[in-house]
């Protein structure tokens, strides 16, 4: 495809150096949180942001806050804002889910076959549940089969276990020539209990959640930042002890960063039972932490 102007040829390049596999893999991210973009597109706006973000920095700044500045946008941009619409975007979905079969259960007792039910439904206020139905019928006018289009909505979803479980369910009974109305009441029932679940796992981890997040994020960085600060005033000519304070602090502030992650990490296990789902854990512990400790680190205090 011919592309005009600069973000033209930094789309060209982005697509030339990142191999094919990693772009379909990041566009289904950008798809999953409904973002209306093609990855070479949006890691090019990422990057464009980033630098302002690392311009506006550096004016301030050191040069390697700057860097850092740009890491950490270009992540937050990138990874973290569609990975947290994807989530929200999830949550929407699987809570209306039960309501959508009962629904569409209701349909197919009152005579219509599956397809018009699926295109009623497709007209129902079920949030972005709706607009994956609508694609899902939009697919099945162009050609598709129900069980192909039913099994592509599956699989743009399977970042969902409820969801993805569900629909695969509704598609080994339409293929056995099931009877859909008990099926779908069934899978309600069965996705509504998953859910209460979810939520009751939730709810009974907050107390664990808030300790990591307090610890790793506020209290850690403070005392290593105070740790930080002892290092550095009992070094000096007058103490006649000599100490390598730059090294040190760099080991701590790279022990308060790691702690961050790790702990991320294990709240998504504690929460969600996957590493994967602590990522954005760590990027909040991280981001906390990394400003609690600069911040302690620049913080005059009376008896340092």
């Amino acid at each position: 495809m011919y592309r005009r102007g600069v973000s033209g040829a930094l789309i060209s390049l982005v697509e030339r150096i990142i191999p094919k596999k990693l772009l379909k893999r990041y566009e289904f991210l950008i798809y999953s949180a409904g973002m209306e973009f093609l990855a070479s597109e949006y890691i090019v706006i990422s990057l464009l942001l980033a630098l302002i973000v690392a311009i506006l920095v550096g004016m301030f700044s050191t040069v390697l806050n700057a860097v850092i500045a740009f890491l950490g946008a270009f992540v937050g941009v990138a990874y973290a804002y569609p990975y947290w619409r994807m989530t929200k975007r999830i949550d929407e979905m699987e809570r209306f889910l039960p309501d959508a079969f009962f629904y569409l259960a209701s349909s197919l007792r009152a005579g219509i076959s599956f397809s018009e039910a699926l295109e009623e439904l497709s007209t129902a206020k079920f949030g972005a549940l709706t607009d994956e139905f609508r694609r899902t019928v939009a697919e099945i006018r162009k050609g598709r089969s129900v069980i192909e289009a039913l099994r592509a909505f599956a699989l743009r979803n399977r970042r969902s276990a409820v969801i993805y479980r569900s629909m695969m369910i509704i598609i080994e009974a339409l293929e056995r020539g099931a009877p859909m109305s008990d099926v779908l009441v069934s899978v309600a029932n069965d996705a509504r209990e998953l859910i209460r679940i979810q939520q009751e796992r939730k709810a009974s981890t907050g107390m664990q959640t808030m300790f990591f997040i307090i610890t790793s994020g506020f209290i850690g960085p403070l005392i290593l930042a105070l740790t930080g600060k002892i290092t550095q005033s009992i070094s000096g000519a007058g103490t006649g002890i000599v100490l390598p304070v730059e090294e040190i602090q760099k080991v701590i502030f790279g022990f308060v960063l790691i702690q961050a992650v790790i702990s991320g990490l294990g709240i998504g296990v504690i929460r969600e039972g996957r590493y994967t789902a602590g990522l954005k854990y760590a990027l909040i512990l991280l981001i906390m932490s990394g400003a609690v400790y600069r911040l302690m680190m620049k913080i005059k205090l009376g008896f340092f």
